[in-house]
């Protein structure tokens, strides 16, 4: 498709969208727009970007295609500049924000004066962020939400799934309102529990000065969401609150249904309480990406000796396969240590996993 699209926002989903889009439609003019010069700047540089917005009504006024890429609060204060300027007739403006309702609101006004709106989620992400992180797989089979406004018909509809092509995400269509709860249950209200249990841990820190060295493993695997950015963690929380307070409510009458459990040391219940949490978390799709990014993490048992760890990253580059992050767990000198080799996909993993175990003797899982 040939035409002009506004990107506002650089960061990791913003500067994968403008990827996916150019690498789908090439002629298009990719303009971008970020409060922070330095990340438009980067965007530029790494030509991710076409052209730099001097402003995000100049970007705007010119745009087929709109897409607000920033926080909610942040979107609905866009969508308010948008009424008051100029834009082109035809034009179709999205969003990527995590919650749904307070966008679909303030988008009335937009349809009021005959702007086509379609609220969008991808459900994707990654550890890293900001526009460097940005890459055009970072969608691939992942789910993307889509929550049409009044004024967009099954024409922009199909408009918007063909400038976004390129993503070879999964599109869904539900209302504002099945979106928040859903994405209530499976991605914001874990992140409360991912940190509330760092606030556990926290706590029983001032009686256990080592717990923070013995709360590795598989703690630190269960609380990883935990080390999300706070200032959008806030912006999402009270944005949907409705659903998470109420998710919030189920879940003390779980605790306290737990809690009498183990009072009374009543094993039956108990075992029914994890065997039942256990069939459903086994039968979770495997390869699917879902509501909260996904972490595609090998670990690997090396001696400690110098060269070991280029000795890994050497085999993996000979195969051509890309890694993301290396990391060091439990590294003591009287045992080996374990190497956790952070890849972009399942497919990479995979791969990473089958040449070490055939090229080294160290142990992978």
């Amino acid at each position: 498709m040939k035409g002009t699209v506004l990107i506002a926002g650089l960061g990791l989903i913003g500067g994968s969208l403008c990827i996916s889009i150019k690498k789908e439609h090439p002629e298009a003019k990719i303009v971008g727009y970020d409060r922070s010069e330095r990340e438009m700047n980067l965007a530029k540089g790494l030509g991710i970007i076409d052209e730099e917005a001097d402003s995000f009504e100049q970007g705007a006024s010119g745009a087929d295609l709109i897409v607000l890429a920033v926080p909610v609060i942040q979107i609905i204060k866009l969508m308010e500049v948008l009424q008051r300027i100029g834009l082109k007739k035809n034009v179709l403006v999205t969003d990527a924000g995590s919650v749904k309702n307070p966008i679909m609101k303030a988008s009335s006004n937009l349809s009021d004066k005959g702007i086509s709106f379609i609220g969008g989620h991808p459900m994707a992400g990654s550890h890293k962020s900001g526009v460097k992180a940005a890459k055009d797989l970072l969608f691939e089979n992942a789910y993307y939400i889509l929550t049409p406004g009044r004024e967009a018909g099954k024409d922009k509809l199909a408009e918007l799934k063909t400038w976004l092509k390129g993503t070879r995400a999964k599109f869904l269509e539900m209302n504002a309102a099945e979106h928040d709860e859903l994405t209530g249950a499976v991605s914001h209200f874990p992140h409360l529990v991912a940190s509330s249990l760092v606030h556990t841990a926290k706590k029983a820190q001032k009686n256990f000065p080592f717990i923070s060295r013995l709360a590795a493993g598989g703690f630190k695997d269960t609380t990883r969401i935990a080390s999300a950015d706070p200032q959008m963690w806030s912006d999402i929380t009270l944005q949907n609150s409705r659903v998470l307070i109420k998710l919030l409510n189920e879940w003390k009458e779980t605790a306290d249904e737990l809690l009498e459990i183990v009072e009374r040391q009543d094993y039956e219940k108990t075992f029914r309480f994890f065997s039942e949490a256990k069939a459903f978390r086994d039968g979770l799709p495997v390869k699917s990406k879902g509501a909260i990014p996904a972490f595609y993490d090998l670990y690997v048992d090396i001696p400690d000796h110098p060269g070991v760890i280029a000795e890994v990253t050497a085999i993996l580059a000979k195969n051509d396969i890309s890694i993301t992050n290396l990391r060091i767990l439990e590294m003591r000198e009287d045992a080996v240590g374990r190497l956790v080799i952070s890849f972009q996909s399942h497919a990479d993993l995979e791969k990473g996993k089958d040449v070490l175990s055939k090229e080294t003797l160290f142990e992978v899982f």
